[in-house]
């Protein structure tokens, strides 16, 4: 690619897919755009647009996969609750990797954490009727926002930019102390900022959560991803940072999609406090017959959206967290291949006159992971996407993710090779061209 694509195509690409500002556009919406400009011009995009594992899957997930279907397992529905061995072994690793003890029966596999999220979010909101609102701390993973939209489901939401450390508890306080949310949820490490959560906030979010009675909805898509820490010694400290350290009030949601790499298989876990899952709600009694909140989910909202998770998936997935919790498995030291794609394209595209948007942890320089927020001077999200779009580079803007600040999420798992990197390098230096000749 030599010279960028014309404006004209690009808002004609646009046009066709409706989409009438790109910076509001969906991950999916990107990834179309990407995909029809590659095909008209022949040529090939740089993808940071998408959270595709960029590392081949696990193989002893695949060989306890194979040999579950090679015994038939296929022809058998599954348990609703999960089977056995995958309850046992995802109780195993979170004591390992998080120093949380929460037993078997109150862990349930869903088709990856996005049906966790789905379900959780509508459970919450039927709780009790005077609590119909969801709190997003921004940014945020759009989807969970679009679930609440699209169940008609009442939301709040803050950029956390501004409210760090001891201004979190005043603006959580802002929010809860109204009597109307029901749970808050986040992600930690951040999609899409890469930000950590300190032990000191997320005690903040729990001792607020047992005030106000809410739930937390704690997304720890990337468990153990915060590669400035090392957290590959199961049952030694440091411990994956967690709220369930300082609140009854929450549920977990893993997924086997990054940190395994098993994103195909659709398979994750929602894990409850033993006190949240067995909790008796009136409100879900009279509405479904079942007042334990655990219960209702597995028996209501599972059973209704999928009968249950791949039987076969499970026991991978069951094979992966024992291994990884009885130590067979290093998944950290796999996963930091991302960190290291992170710190070198930052460093490119600091070469080229950008900067990290989301680029602190209080006192700390943001780690380097899967995800990371990029701006250039003070370029709006839509003249920012489009200009990267023109040279060959999509990403989603932060406009998309909840957030007030300008920029994009890059995300770096499919920068695999030094050609993507050298070729990234070409194409923002054909963004900063552009840069100039709208000055001339």
């Amino acid at each position: 690619m030599e010279k960028p694509i014309a404006a004209s195509v690009v808002n004609d690409v646009l046009a066709k897919m409706d989409i009438s500002d790109i910076a509001q556009a969906s991950i999916r919406q990107c990834q179309a755009v990407a995909n029809k400009l590659e095909e008209i011009n022949n040529m090939r995009f740089i993808h940071l647009e998408i959270g595709v594992p960029g590392i081949l899957a696990c193989p002893v997930g695949l060989e306890a996969q194979k040999k579950a279907l090679d015994s038939n397992i296929a022809h058998e529905y599954p348990p609703m609750g999960g089977i056995p061995i995958l309850k046992q072994n995802a109780s195993k690793f979170l004591k390992a990797f998080a120093d949380v003890n929460i037993e078997p029966e109150c862990i349930v596999p869903t088709v990856g954490s996005m049906q966790s999220s789905m379900n959780l979010i509508l459970e919450c909101s039927q709780l009790d009727p005077k609590k119909d609102t969801i709190l997003y701390i921004n940014p945020g993973f759009s989807p969970n926002m679009l679930q609440a939209k699209i169940q008609g489901i009442k939301r709040e939401a803050f950029d956390i930019y501004e409210f760090r450390a001891e201004k979190l508890r005043g603006k959580l306080e802002e929010h809860m102390s109204k009597g109307n949310i029901a749970a808050v949820l986040y992600s930690n490490p951040n999609n899409p900022t890469w930000m950590c959560l300190t032990e000191d906030e997320l005690k903040t979010i729990g001792e607020l959560a047992t005030k106000y009675d809410i739930v937390v909805l704690e997304d720890l898509a990337y468990f153990c991803m915060d590669f400035r820490q090392d957290f590959s010694k199961p049952y030694e400290p440091p411990f994956q940072p967690t709220v369930a350290r300082y609140t009854d009030n929450y549920v977990i949601m893993m997924s086997s999609s990054k940190i395994f790499s098993y994103a195909g298989e659709r398979i994750g876990v929602a894990c409850f406090s033993p006190k949240l899952y067995y909790r008796e709600y009136p409100a879900l009694r009279q509405m479904y017959g079942l007042g334990r909140m655990g219960d209702n989910f597995v028996l209501t909202y599972l059973y209704a959206a999928s009968t249950g998770v791949s039987h076969s998936a499970q026991y991978a997935y069951a094979a992966l967290l024992g291994g990884a919790a009885d130590g067979k498995i290093d998944f950290i030291s796999e996963m930091a291949k991302y960190g290291q794609r992170a710190h070198r394209s930052k460093e490119i595209f600091e070469k080229h006159g950008f900067h990290i948007v989301y680029d602190k942890d209080l006192d700390r320089k943001v780690g380097d992971g899967f995800f990371y927020t990029i701006g250039y001077q003070d370029m709006s999200c839509s003249e920012l996407m489009f200009d990267l779009t023109r040279c060959g580079i999509t990403a989603i803007s932060l406009n998309s993710t909840g957030s007030c600040q300008n920029g994009i999420r890059a995300c770096v798992s499919r920068l695999s090779s030094d050609e993507h990197f050298e070729e990234m390098d070409k194409r923002l230096g054909m963004f900063e061209q552009i840069q100039k000749e709208k000055k001339a």
